[in-house]
C-alpha cells in the first residue's frame, strides 16, 4: 500500500492505495502517528478512494488510530471509500465510530 500525506491548514489528508492488510501495519501507523504529534494538526482525513481491498487487521488499525486520535484530541474522518470498502466498513459498523464521507 501507497500513503501519501498533504496537510492544509489543521487538517492532514493520508490518501491510501493499495491492499490495505496487515502487511502494511508499520506504515500505516508511521503515516497517522508522526501526525498526532503535531499540534497544530486537528483533523485526520483517510481517503480510501484507491484502497482496493481491506481486511479485518485492517479495520482494527483504524480502530487503534481511531483511539489514538481521540486521546490526542483529533478527529478521524474517513473519505470516498469504494462501493466494496464502503460495504466492509457498514457491515462493522465503521458508521458509528468513524464520519464517513
Amino acid at each position: 500500500m501507497n500513503i501519501s500525506v498533504t496537510i492544509s491548514g489543521s487538517t492532514a489528508k493520508l490518501s491510501l492505495a493499495g491492499r490495505f492488510d496487515f502487511n502494511v501495519h508499520r506504515v500505516f501507523r508511521d503515516a497517522y502517528y508522526a501526525l498526532l504529534q503535531n499540534n497544530e494538526i486537528k483533523t485526520l482525513e483517510m481517503d480510501l478512494a484507491a484502497v482496493e481491498y481491506l481486511d479485518s487487521s485492517a479495520l482494527g488499525m483504524l480502530l487503534l488510530s481511531r483511539e489514538r486520535a481521540e486521546a490526542a484530541g483529533k478527529q478521524i474522518t474517513l473519505l470516498r471509500p469504494t462501493p466494496t470498502v464502503k460495504q466492509i466498513l457498514e457491515i462493522a459498523n465503521f458508521g458509528k465510530l468513524f464520519t464517513i464521507l
